[in-house]
């Protein structure tokens, strides 16, 4: 079995198939947002990441599908590159870390209070997660995307300089500058 297929197993076990989540479940999203990063051509750890971003509950959807003091269990399924990125993600404090992300580089830590320090190999695959994971909630629900759509544009345009151009090529693709 494939990894991403372990995972996919792994999810559905942990019950992601009955959560509620724009578009149906939160399976069929943490799914489309793996698909997105593979079609981008994204990493395979970004790619992995994509797959279990939300494993830990995220600022924006509170769910937990596996307690941080279990991070082990999630090194040994997706990797220790792709598990960093799902707590980074997971650990984001969105209010406090996004808009000043692509000067600063920095995230603040929700759950430590600490600041984290991204380096090169870091930010760009967090950014193309936290852009990939916003696009896939506003095709799935159009009432995000009028309600903060010119929140997400702006920090975008902002994120541009640290994303991948493919990433940003969906995003002026999907709801523009």
């Amino acid at each position: 079995m494939t990894v991403d297929g372990a995972v996919r197993t792994w999810l559905r076990q942990r019950g992601a198939e009955t959560i509620p989540h724009p578009g149906g479940t939160l399976y069929a999203h943490l799914c489309r947002v793996h698909d997105r990063l593979a079609d981008l051509e994204c990493g395979v750890d970004t790619q992995l990441a994509g797959l279990a971003h939300a494993v830990y509950g995220t600022d924006g959807f509170e769910v937990v599908l596996l307690d941080l003091t279990d991070r082990g269990m999630a090194q040994d399924l997706i990797g220790h590159e792709a598990e960093q990125l799902v707590y980074l993600y997971g650990a984001c404090d969105r209010r406090r870390t996004w808009r000043n992300l692509a000067t600063t580089g920095e995230v603040v830590d929700r759950f430590t209070g600490q600041t984290w320090s991204l380096g090169p190999g870091q930010i760009q695959p967090f950014v193309d997660l936290s852009i990939v994971n916003e696009l896939d909630v506003f095709e799935q629900d159009p009432s995000v995307a009028d309600k903060y759509g010119a929140y997400f544009r702006s920090l975008f345009a902002a994120w541009a300089p640290i994303a991948s151009p493919q990433v940003t090529g969906q995003v002026q693709r999907l709801i523009g500058h």
